[in-house]
């Protein structure tokens, strides 16, 4: 049967697999005929991602990116890549006045710099292939912003921008090199109780289309990472209900 959003005989990395977005992306690219490498620093989370995945050629490896080493050993067991899904990423909430010097570097490292070296050592080991598709997910946070999430937003933002030169580095290989900004998306994490449900039904009346679920951002990155999208390069895909529509307030 014809599918032109086929990954059959695609090899695609996901970072920040364990768990939410990251897990919903795997997945559903695994569905779609894709051999899945996945990577977390939560060896339970990871095994749980793992176990949910279509095909027998899977591959796990748990490793912390902002740790030089752990890139290297990871890039070490990679096969040469045709995807690669950037989602690792932490959340940190506080006013400016705050701020501290281990916070900064915390969401830094996360959200951007160990995206960064990561890409950049797959390209100098030749471990992206020609034709080969690279998706970053920022957040609505990049234009979207409320107070106490400078460092998030600052790091949303950063993505997009290095996803953008990136892209016209690349664009000689025909490697496309693209973002996804999500609003809102309704993860296990919430169970936790930070956010009260009287909070997220408030939350939820802004949004035009409701919540999001992570399937709604893995069903973009399938789109990205197959060869429909070969046009597509250096864009900002913004999946969020409607809510920046609607004033995102």
């Amino acid at each position: 049967m014809y599918n032109p959003f086929s990954l059959i005989g695609k090899k695609i990395f996901v970072t920040g697999s364990s768990s939410g977005i990251g897990a919903s992306i795997a997945i559903e690219s695994s569905k779609m005929g894709a051999q899945i490498i996945l990577t977390g620093r939560n060896a339970v989370r990871l095994n749980d991602t793992f176990s949910q995945l279509d095909g027998k050629e899977n591959i796990q490896i748990v490793g912390n990116l902002t740790n030089l080493e752990d890139i290297d050993s990871i890039i070490e067991q990679l096969p040469i890549l045709d995807g690669l899904v950037l989602n690792a990423g932490v959340l940190k909430t506080m006013p400016v006045k705050n701020i501290t010097t281990s916070a900064i570097e915390e969401v830094f490292n996360t959200n951007i710099i160990s995206s960064i070296k990561l890409v950049q050592k797959l390209l100098k080991n030749k471990k992206i292939n020609k034709g080969a598709s690279i998706v970053f997910i920022s957040s609505i946070s990049s234009f979207n912003v409320k107070i106490g999430n400078s460092l998030y937003s600052a790091t949303k933002g950063a993505i997009n921008s290095f996803m953008k030169v990136l892209a016209l580095e690349l664009a000689s290989q025909k490697i496309t090199v693209n973002s996804i900004q999500p609003g809102f998306i309704k993860t296990r994490a919430l169970s936790s109780g930070i956010i009260t449900d009287e909070q997220l039904d408030a939350h939820a009346k802004i949004y035009p289309l409701g919540f999001g679920k992570p399937s709604d951002i893995a069903y973009a990155c399938v789109y990205l990472l197959s060869d429909a999208s070969e046009w597509v390069t250096g864009s900002v895909f913004t999946i969020d209900g409607g809510v920046t529509s609607n004033g995102g307030h």
